[in-house]
Parts: C-alpha cells; sequence; structure tokens
C-alpha cells in the first residue's frame, strides 16, 4: 500500500529535475543555504552569510533539510556571478563579528524604541 499522494508525486517529479544542480535555498529563519541536490533528503551545503556589503559561505558539509522549513528553491547558473561586484568575501570569523555587531544594533534599537513608547506622540 502506497502513502503516496498525488501532489507528492508532483513534488518529487519537480524535484527531480534539481538533482545534481547547484541551488539556493532560502529557510524559514531567513538562511540561505547553498550547494548541490544529491537526493530529496540530503543536501551537501554551505551558509551563505550577508551583513551589509559582506559575505562568507559557512561550509555545512551534508546537510539534511526538513521539507516544512523550505520557502525557496531556486538554480543557480554556474557560469555567472552569483553576487554583485561591491560585494566582499571575508573570513568566517569576520562575517560572525559583524553578525553579532548587527543583531546588537537591532537589539539597541528595540530597546530604544520600547524606552521611548512612553512619550506617546499620537
Amino acid at each position: 500500500m502506497s502513502w503516496a499522494t498525488p501532489d507528492d508525486v508532483l513534488l518529487s517529479t519537480s524535484l527531480a529535475t534539481y538533482l545534481d544542480k547547484k541551488l539556493l535555498v532560502l529557510l524559514r529563519d531567513g538562511r540561505k543555504l547553498l550547494g548541490l541536490l544529491r537526493s530529496f533528503d540530503q543536501f551537501g551545503a554551505c551558509e551563505r552569510v550577508i551583513v551589509g556589503d559582506l559575505y562568507c559561505d559557512v561550509p555545512l558539509g551534508l546537510y539534511v533539510i526538513r521539507g516544512e522549513n523550505v520557502v525557496l528553491i531556486g538554480e543557480l547558473d554556474l557560469g555567472k556571478e552569483e553576487l554583485p561586484p561591491h560585494m566582499t568575501c571575508v573570513p568566517e570569523a569576520e562575517i560572525r563579528k559583524a553578525q553579532k555587531a548587527e543583531r546588537d544594533a537591532s537589539d539597541l534599537k528595540g530597546t530604544m524604541r520600547k524606552r521611548m513608547e512612553f512619550l506617546d506622540f499620537d
């Protein structure tokens, strides 16, 4: 007895067209993964971390992604440049520092907004 529904068959057929191709996968939490789709359950990947004009491709190796976490899948053209020329590739340690600084600035902005709510300019 098969548990597959017609929708499952369509999904697997469409994923089959991406086998052994370089893909960009956008996840629900905002992360962007790049890699070759080797099967429907395994993805040898790296995470592309972008902060401002800096980026780093952090290798993840074999990566298993639950389908419910995928927002977007798109094929990347191997012959074309993936990023605009103004983007600068930096080491992982540097991008992590930039991520932390960006997160801290965002947290500070949220804290300041909460402190200013009592003014109620409406």
